[in-house]
């Protein structure tokens, strides 16, 4: 089924602007899902002193409006404060392409989400959370439910490779279920723990795997 794309997200979608990604950049984060078909990585590098956005770049996979929205929302944050680019809506983005179709305004959720995610991964690292929840082994299962398994498409929680958490004395202890040499692993291992390490009560983070 053909959607009725106006002139504007057609332009973002043949020529998106900050297409790539930020060699060590000062935050990141990926929303979404390949099994659902739309997923986006936001990138950005936040000057100290300011606080404002000096680059942003995304990657999409998903629809045209995926690829669109997440054009759009590094136009619209670039040069502001994190702060600013917080309280971008995704109705923005949508009004800012010219109006989505309705079906497709999730994509527009999901850029500017991608977009919150990295800021707040930012402020994570640099002890900027002004909210100080104590991480409990629901936080830790929310955090791995954006962990994909790249054998299903789907997040690490919803496919059952978490076999368990344990959340004590500031050290989180999550147990795979994979063997260790399993080819993916690694990447499992390296994202969870990028997930799950700036909590700001958090000193230690151990991902093991079943043996």
């Amino acid at each position: 089924m053909a959607f009725p794309y106006n002139e504007i997200v057609l332009e973002h979608f043949r020529n998106p602007r900050n297409v790539g990604t930020i060699e060590n950049p000062d935050g990141k984060a990926t929303e979404g899902s390949p099994a659902c078909g739309d997923m986006v990585s936001v990138y950005i590098n936040v000057e100290p002193e300011t606080k404002k956005i000096t680059d942003v770049k995304f990657e999409s996979y998903g629809c045209a409006s995926n690829i669109a929205t997440g054009s759009i929302i590094t136009e619209l944050s670039k040069g502001k404060t994190i702060d600013e680019a917080k309280k971008i809506t995704w109705k923005e983005a949508s009004e800012a392409l010219g109006g989505l179709p309705p079906i497709k305004a999730h994509c527009s959720v999901l850029a500017i989400e991608g977009l919150r995610s990295a800021i707040l991964n930012y402020e994570e690292k640099h002890g900027l959370v002004t909210s100080k929840e104590a991480t409990t082994e629901e936080v830790v299962r929310k955090r791995l439910k954006r962990v994909m398994n790249p054998m299903k498409g789907l997040d690490m929680v919803a496919t059952n490779l978490v076999k368990s958490v344990e959340v004590k004395d500031g050290v989180i202890r999550v147990v795979v279920d994979l063997p260790e040499d399993h080819q993916f692993a690694a990447t499992i291992k390296e994202e969870a723990k990028e997930r799950l390490e700036n909590l700001w009560d958090i000193k230690e983070v151990n991902i093991d795997f079943v043996k």
